[in-house]
């Protein structure tokens, strides 16, 4: 939206300068996007008269002026414009004048005295390039600046509006703004109400009520459509990016930007009976102003007559109805069109017109007739003629339904404190209707408001008109309390430096993993899919961290590293009957040596106790149990789920041999995936008095089916074992010469101690014993000689 500042200030003149002005309205939200001046500066230029001229005796292409400047006697100045004539009133740079590109001094041209310069447009920086002098109307004022007659001390403003603000797009929705962001009087064009002298008038049908609610139309007859614009009139629109083309069309083209309301003026000799707003008929075409020829779709608004369309609604005119120099009677046109019918019909088109831009925003729906009334006024001004009778068809327009505004909303809203008085200030300042209702307001916005709906846009209208500047930037409080923590509650880096001390390395992968990887190594054929992958080995969501680590296994391997231990934390993501559950897991992976190689001790590859030892060091003090069991990505005879007090949270195992193949590992890596919920919480160590009196050891070696678990025996002894005893352990297994084939040996190491006493023989030998005794009865277990 581009406007002078001129034509502004005739309706709203605020005590600020241009630059305070620009400020003002970038801050209540209307940015100023440019200002720039309409002139450049320059001095000692007036009004002059040509009162005679004669050829200069020394030059066939100049002449000698004598020049009126309204100071007394006539200069002499020499000008070779080929448009200069007696009686032209011309822009006249008198001596001591400082032009844009110049200076001017007392000189001699050809010997002959020159007091001056007639100007020309670029001389005086108001265009690129100019063919001759500077013509002025004949009443102008000899001897007047003229910067005072042309208004050039004038700037331009260019607002980068945002596409709500659509009541913006007019100089007087400007003008309200800054008398509401100002306190500033507003002053607008009164709406002549012009009185029909004629009875003339055009039949108006309305099929498609919902997309125009509103259409009024008048003849007008008798004009002169060759009158010149007015001076005034052209320069308000040539400075607003609008080119004066012809009376007619200029004065459509002011009331757009005056008011935001489009117009649209239609020959009345090229309408053929009456007039009808309709959608487009299938295979209607229609050529447009600018030659364009459109095809229209059976979704476009038009403006027709009984044999064809004449105009797309609210975008452009149709060629065979268009206004000329010889049109003498028109139908002047003012419409309402409902935003979502002419929204995307430009573009569709490949176009941009103003009306479509302000159509398609939403224009002031009460102001149709008044646009229509303005419109007519200046017509008959400029062109004669008389009007007729006003045909106007309203159907539903849209309801502007009351805002509930609290008060002590805007303050929480805001975080200043605005009392009911200022509210009623600044609403009054905005020109709303509104009702006052004990703590509340109900506010009804203006019909050109459509950004209004609820009780947020309210709110910004306080902020913008209380000022953006005037709001303090407070620092925020709060009372920062120390907040309890459980003391067996671990963090999640507590677990992660413990198996960095283990020689482990964190990495991080995508939560979107291969599909592949799912059915391998979850055995999940059906994992969550996305619905816009970012990659196509990235297309589901992972279910176990295992597949991340292998792959990172893989890449290791591709650059010879040799030996790798990697963990990693993270979501897995799993569906179920309530929706989607994601829980957080640990897991590690350790490949190749069971220690870095050195001299000390022998090479040994890592295995599955490697593993197993620092998955009971990530639950000290606590202690899990292990059990074998069957995971699609585990060896089946080398992997075990893990349980903690009776609750299963995880696995650790070798690598199946054949995703050992598959993915072409040298050996099998050993890996584990744990709950990490469980881990998190923790137990607080327990208090035990330490015994000043000797360990007593005790070795219980049996003789048991191949079949029995080691964990079973452990469990049953653990159930009757006596309060003397502090460990129990295995130490040994043994299989081949002096056991039968499908038994084995194992052998526990069991320490006893007493804080009060030294324990006897015959008490150590009865806990021996008694522990025997539930080997043999209950997993039918032999004593190995």
């Amino acid at each position: 939206m581009k406007f002078s500042e001129n034509w502004l200030r005739a309706y709203v003149n605020p005590e600020l300068d241009s630059d305070r002005l620009a400020h003002a309205l970038t801050m209540a939200g209307l940015e100023v996007e440019a200002l720039e001046t309409v002139a450049p500066p320059f001095d000692k230029v007036v009004v002059g008269e040509v009162l005679s001229l004669e050829k200069h005796p020394d030059a066939d292409r100049l002449n000698v002026c004598r020049v009126d400047v309204g100071a007394g006697e006539p200069l002499q100045i020499v000008c070779g414009a080929a448009n200069v004539h007696a009686g032209a009133k011309v822009p006249c740079a008198l001596v001591g004048a400082q032009l844009p590109k110049m200076a001017i001094k007392q000189a001699k041209v050809r010997g002959v005295e020159s007091s001056g310069m007639l100007c020309s447009e670029s001389e005086l920086g108001l265009a690129e390039e100019s063919s001759g002098l500077l013509l002025l109307p004949a009443d102008a004022t000899v001897g007047q600046s003229i910067r005072d007659y042309l208004g050039l001390d004038d700037k331009l403003y260019t607002l980068k509006l945002t596409p709500n603000r659509s009541d913006c797009l007019s100089v007087t929705g400007v003008a309200r703004e800054v008398a509401a962001v100002t306190g500033a009087a507003l002053n607008l064009p009164n709406a002549v109400v012009v009185p029909a002298s004629i009875s003339d008038r055009i039949a108006v049908v309305v099929d498609e009520p919902v997309a125009c609610p509103s259409y009024c139309g008048r003849v007008l007859k008798g004009l002169d459509a060759a009158a010149t614009t007015p001076e005034w009139m052209a320069r308000r629109l040539k400075r607003s990016g609008l080119r004066p083309i012809s009376a007619v069309v200029d004065v459509t083209n002011y009331v757009l930007l005056e008011l935001g309301q489009p117009l649209h003026a239609f020959d009345l000799a090229k309408i053929q009976g009456g007039i009808s707003v309709r959608f487009a008929r299938p295979g209607e075409q229609l050529e447009l102003l600018n030659q364009q020829t459109a095809a229209l779709d059976s979704d476009m608004l038009v403006i027709g007559d009984t044999h064809q369309a004449l105009a797309l609604a609210g975008v452009m005119g149709g060629q065979a109805s268009a206004v000329s120099d010889a049109t003498v009677d028109i139908f002047l046109e003012s419409a309402f069109f409902s935003p979502d019918t002419i929204a995307g019909k430009a573009r569709r088109l490949t176009l941009s017109t103003d009306s479509s831009y302000r159509f398609e925003r939403g224009v002031d729906f009460a102001a149709t007739r008044v646009a229509l009334e303005r419109a007519t006024q200046l017509l008959l001004e400029i062109c004669g003629g008389a009007a007729g009778e006003i045909t106007e068809v309203i159907a539903e327009l849209p309801q502007r339904t009351p805002i509930r505004l609290r008060v002590a909303r805007v303050s929480q809203v805001l975080g200043i404190d605005l009392s009911a008085v200022q509210i009623v200030a600044l609403l009054t300042r905005l020109q709303f209707n509104f009702a006052e209702d004990g703590g509340a307001f109900q506010v009804t916005p203006p019909s050109y408001r459509f950004d209004l709906s609820i009780e947020a846009d309210l709110i910004e209208e306080m902020a913008r008109l209380y000022g953006y500047d005037n709001i303090p930037a407070l620092p925020p409080r709060g009372s920062l309390n120390m907040l309890a923590q459980s003391e067996a509650a671990r963090g999640r880096d507590s677990l992660r430096a413990l198996l960095t001390a283990r020689d482990y390395q964190e990495v991080i992968n995508y939560s979107f993993v291969d599909a592949a990887w799912e059915r391998d190594i979850a055995g999940n054929d059906s994992p969550l899919s996305l619905k816009n992958p970012i990659a196509s080995q990235m297309g589901v969501m992972r279910s176990t961290l295992f597949g991340g680590l292998i792959d990172n296994l893989c890449f290791n391997l591709n650059r010879k590293q040799e030996r790798v231990r990697l963990f990693e934390t993270g979501c897995c993501f799993t569906q179920s009957a309530d929706g989607f559950i994601q829980p957080e897991k640990i897991a590690g992976l350790c490949y190749g040596n069971a220690k870095p190689e050195q001299w000390g001790e022998a090479v040994r590859g890592v295995d599955f106790y490697d593993a197993k030892a620092d998955v009971e060091a990530l639950f000290w003090p606590s202690v899990p149990r292990f059990e074998s069991g069957s995971h699609p990505a585990l060896h089946p005879g080398q992997s075990a789920k893990v349980w903690l007090e009776g609750e299963f949270i995880g696995w650790v195992g070798t690598l199946h041999p054949k995703w050992q193949q598959k993915y072409e590992l040298p050996a099998a890596p050993v890996v584990f995936e744990l709950n990490m919920a469980v881990l998190l919480r923790g137990r607080v160590p327990s208090f035990a008095e330490i015994s000043k009196f000797q360990v007593v050891r005790r070795d219980i070696a049996v003789v048991v089916d191949e079949g029995v678990s080691v964990q079973d025996l452990l469990d049953g002894m653990s159930e009757h074992l006596p309060d003397a005893v502090t460990e129990l352990k295995l130490f040994d297994v043994y299989r081949g010469k002096g056991i039968d084939l499908g038994k084995k040996s194992l052998a526990f190491r069991v320490l006893m101690q007493d804080t009060r006493q030294t324990l006897t023989d015959e008490e150590v030998d009865a806990v021996t014993a008694q522990l025997a005794e539930v080997l043999a009865s209950r997993y039918g277990a032999k004593l190995r000689n």
